[in-house]
């Protein structure tokens, strides 16, 4: 897959994820296979009054790329200033997110509340399109609700509009992350336009994205929640997409991985602040495993690197003695 003159070899993307989708996790997810990685959303109202949260999250480093800044808005003045920002700040991709399914991001008419109106979504990307120099890219879904199904025709008009790719997730706004994703309506995009097609929406394992790839013909898969915890995912899935073969992660890899992204956090946001906001990660890089609720229990009191790496190693020699490895 192509994006503009991005190539992405194995269609493999991190989603954009509100409060997950970090410079640490993109980083660790990159590490492990990711091919496109987004950051999380942006307002467009923040960007440009300079809220210093908002900027922050356009931190990119060479490491990442290709990386895709993603914002949202009602205003399309608003939207262009913040795409030229996102082109300043060296992105690689500007991404338009037309599918945040939330309430407060639909009552104030931006994100899925596009879906009502496709022709003003195609308007603004025209006019994000016009005012910068890198892709263009958007995020939708299916349709508002079960009865206005509207992918099709969107897709098309935001192709003519000069979007270079389009993510969707194969829900409709109603149904939010709830319910069976829909991945019936991609071939149907696909037949009607020419840009690559990115499919959202319960690809959760290995097995899952090759199935995606081979019913669908997307172009690529973008992964969501099934990465929280488990940056590993892209590693599997690139494995078993080029040889057929599903691998198994390691204990050791687990804890060693947990370790490198909690270094990472705290790097970026300093000792105390990233050990505190790396806390929800550990369920993810522990699940499955024997006991692992009483170790977490340990881990969110813990305040020092140190103490958290004894924590997990004498839990990974506790497993090895009690044989519990696998």
């Amino acid at each position: 897959m192509k994006i503009g003159k991005i190539d992405i070899e194995h269609g493999l993307v991190l989603a954009p994820m509100e409060s997950i989708t970090d410079l640490p996790f993109r980083l660790i997810c990159k590490r492990m296979g990711a091919e496109l990685v987004y950051t999380e959303f942006i307002a467009s109202e923040a960007l440009i009054r300079d809220v210093e949260r908002s900027k922050r999250k356009m931190n990119i480093v060479d490491e990442e790329r290709p990386v895709a800044v993603q914002i949202f808005g009602d205003k399309t003045e608003s939207m262009v200033s913040s795409a030229k920002m996102i082109e300043d700040s060296g992105a690689d991709i500007v991404d338009i997110n037309f599918g945040c399914w939330v309430k407060k991001v639909v009552n104030n008419n931006a994100g899925a509340a596009f879906l009502k109106c496709p022709e003003k979504m195609a308007d603004m990307v025209r006019a994000i399109v016009d005012s910068v120099s890198i892709p263009v890219t958007a995020k939708t879904r299916l349709g508002w609700d079960s009865n206005s199904f509207v992918i099709v025709e969107t897709a098309q008009m935001l192709e003519q509009a000069g979007v270079l790719a389009l993510a969707v997730h194969c829900r409709t706004r109603a149904m939010g992350m709830s319910g069976a994703a829909d991945w019936s309506w991609i071939p149907k995009v696909k037949e009607k336009v020419k840009i690559p097609i990115i499919l959202n929406g319960d690809v959760n394992t290995p097995v899952d994205a090759k199935k995606a790839f081979d019913t669908t013909q997307c172009d690529a898969v973008m992964i969501a929640r099934a990465a929280i915890g488990n940056p590993f995912i892209f590693k599997s899935m690139k494995e078993y997409l080029v040889t057929g073969k599903l691998i198994q992660i390691s204990v050791m890899q687990r804890i060693e991985t947990c370790l490198e992204h909690l270094k990472l956090s705290m790097d970026y946001k300093g000792e105390r602040k990233g050990i505190l906001e790396f806390r929800k990660n550990y369920s993810g890089y522990l699940k499955g495993l024997f006991d692992s609720a009483s170790v977490r229990q340990k881990l969110v009191l813990s305040e020092s690197y140190d103490e958290i790496r004894g924590i997990l190693m004498n839990y990974y020699q506790f497993l090895e003695e009690s044989d519990r490895l696998t």
